[in-house]
């Protein structure tokens, strides 16, 4: 259940909204997490758009977007940290009409360590998370185990 935060010059993409659920939809297909209520309502991206003059490089050029995503612990392996960088930056550069914004833009994966992903007001262990998806997954098919499906 990501959530991604998006750091961009205010004006840099004409429809926030959109990119939100394009980013926060390719990350829960390349986790291959289950398509229940519980991650598509706690997969997120916020988009944060900053006055031009809040960021620079060393040259000062501030065209640049940052997307910090955050998982629980183990959720991407290799092959997914891969589709996740790649996705996200085609995203963001379609999103902005700017092919070119493919160079500027930074991708940063982040895991939350054991327990520290808080649901409902809760800390959850990957093991918690895990129970609470089979249990939403048994209620959906009408109270089988979900191992059943």
């Amino acid at each position: 259940m990501p959530m991604i935060d998006v750091y961009a010059p205010a004006g840099t993409f004409a429809d926030t909204q959109q990119l939100a659920v394009d980013l926060a939809t390719a990350v829960m297909t390349i986790e291959e997490v289950p398509n229940i209520p519980m991650f598509r309502q706690n997969t997120a991206a916020f988009v944060h758009d900053l006055p031009a003059d809040s960021l620079a490089n060393v040259d000062g050029d501030s065209s640049y977007v940052r997307v910090q995503v955050l998982t629980n612990a183990g959720a991407l392996d290799r092959d997914k940290q891969l589709g996740v960088v790649r996705q996200l930056t085609d995203i963001v550069a379609t999103a902005a009409g700017d092919p070119t914004l493919t160079d500027r833009t930074w991708v940063m994966l982040t895991e939350a360590v054991e327990g520290g992903w808080g649901l409902r007001g809760h800390a959850n262990t990957n093991a918690e998370l895990v129970t609470a998806a089979r249990a939403q997954i048994a209620e959906l098919q009408g109270g089988r185990p979900a191992d059943e499906s």
